[in-house]
């Protein structure tokens, strides 16, 4: 009976965030990379291995590291390493520097402004690179402690500068990913690394028969793939039933973000057990795993195009910006760590809201404070009207508008201070760089149509949900409901 059915919304930090309405009934297919997408690991347990194979392969060539530690407060997903100068950066959405860090050591105020006070964040140039996924906590942490020891001469002259201490740094964290080593730890153990999501299975059961096309496109190769997918989703499925069952074309080491460019050929797996290959003729068939290929003939084989399709992955570039841009797929961001941020900021609304009326009240005494102070200009200038009050009256005025500004700001420091900490002492909330949107939210709203904290989220959701963007809000919007409130009141 419909009088069983619960109606209400998902808790806010499990909804799905629309940038561009999107209605999930015209969709036909659903593709989903796999690693921090379907499958989210412990991030701080297997950023530590990878941080401390890494570190294995640098001491192997004679780097004095063996001292340090991965330390995952020292950095977090969305800032920018500047290759140039050896720092870590947090942008704002125009790409001006919002909070910066050389080394592990965080830059005053002073310091960044005159470092970064006409540098303008453009990240197409080689300077900057951008953290798009958790997979770069490990590697953005050993740069960080690397560039110290860089600064203090102990590092071999193969890192002649920071650009250089990058890439080989860089190519330590990819040789980890590429040897099967870690990967191979992570399958023999994943209760130990693998936080499972017991509403997953049911959610990509519900979109399956809702008649999606759901496709499995994943960089990951063909042995790790079946171990995390089985041990991720299986338990989950009606009996006799498995993640394959789930998928209509599973495409291993599809070597995006060049998949959604190439023309790279199919190879398809003819040996599961063994990982055997064969060169893949013919259109791709359901229910069959390939390996490598392109973007264009899976919309070919599968009569898919554009807009039908929506990609669902957690690396801005390679899953997101690649597939809207190319080829016009919609496309959703998971961002697992947005769920801690809607809750510290809930947890905070009170005190933001005290804040928020406080720096109302200030606004309206420094525009007082304002006025007074052009009023006495005109009177000791003699220019233009003259106030009714004489300069004596119009200072007295003012030191008691400043005093109150004083006091007003003693209560507001602590608020802010706390605001611009949460989520990370260090850098603050992901989204946002102080009252601004962040660099990282940019990213989002640019390339992401939607953007949820874990693909479960479908579930709560249904297949059929249409998803309308927000009215976008300009800087006078404020204003007019500002006179529109006021004259309610009156």
């Amino acid at each position: 009976m419909v009088d069983d059915i619960e109606f209400h919304l998902p808790p806010h930090e499990r909804r799905l965030f629309c940038n561009r309405t999107l209605n999930m009934r015209t969709l036909r297919a659903i593709g989903f990379d796999m690693d921090y997408t379907l499958i989210h690991y412990r991030t701080e347990e297997w950023e530590r291995r990878a941080y401390e194979h890494a570190q294995k392969r640098l001491v192997e060539r004679g780097w004095p590291v063996e001292h340090l530690r991965f330390e995952p407060n020292l950095v977090s997903l969305g800032l920018i390493m500047d290759l140039e100068l050896g720092n870590i950066v947090k942008g704002d959405r125009f790409g001006y520097v919002r909070k910066a860090c050389h080394g592990t050591r965080m830059l005053s105020y002073e310091e960044q402004r005159q470092i970064y006070s006409r540098t303008i964040i453009d990240l197409g140039e080689p300077r900057w690179m951008f953290m798009h996924t958790l997979f770069a906590l490990s590697e953005a942490c050993m740069y960080a402690q690397t560039v110290e020891l860089l600064d203090q001469g102990k590092l071999p002259e193969e890192a002649i500068g920071y650009a250089d201490l990058y890439r080989i740094v860089r190519s330590s964290i990819d040789a980890t990913h590429m040897e099967g080593a870690l990967k191979a730890e992570i399958a023999a153990e994943p209760d130990r690394f693998v936080e499972v999501d017991p509403e997953l299975p049911l959610a990509l059961l519900d979109l399956k028969r809702a008649g999606k096309v759901l496709l499995l496109i994943t960089n990951s190769e063909w042995q790790y793939t079946q171990a995390m997918m089985t041990y991720a989703l299986n338990p989950g499925l009606p009996e006799g039933m498995t993640w394959r069952d789930l998928f209509d074309v599973v495409i291993v080491q599809a070597g995006k973000p060049n998949f959604f460019s190439s023309r790279s050929p199919f190879f398809e797996i003819v040996d599961e057990e063994r990982g055997w290959l064969t060169p893949h003729i013919g259109p791709l068939q359901k229910g069959h795993c390939y390996l490598g290929g392109n973007a264009a003939i899976v919309e070919r084989d599968l009569k898919l195009s554009g807009e039908e399709i929506l990609y669902v992955g957690d690396h801005i570039f390679a899953d997101v910006h690649m597939s809207k841009n190319l080829l016009r797929w919609r496309t959703a961001l998971v961002l697992r760590d947005l769920e801690e941020e809607i809750r510290v900021i809930d947890d905070f609304r009170t005190r933001q809201n005290t804040l928020r009326l406080k720096m109302a009240v200030k606004e309206q005494l420094e525009h007082r404070f304002s006025l007074l102070r052009l009023a006495l200009q005109r009177l000791e200038s003699g220019y233009g009207p003259q106030p009714s009050q004489s300069a004596q009256a119009l200072r007295e005025q003012m030191q008691q508008l400043r005093a109150e500004l004083v006091a007003l700001d003693q209560g507001i420091a602590p608020i802010a201070r706390d605001a611009s900490e949460l989520l990370s002492s260090r850098w603050g909330l992901l989204m946002r760089a102080g009252n601004d949107k962040s660099h990282l939210a940019r990213q989002i709203e640019r390339y992401a149509d939607i953007y949820t904290s874990r693909v479960s989220n479908f579930l709560l959701h249904t297949p059929f949900i249409y998803l309308r963007a927000p009215r976008g809000s300009l800087p006078h919007d404020e204003a007019i409901l500002e006179a529109t409130v006021e004259s309610l009141r009156t």
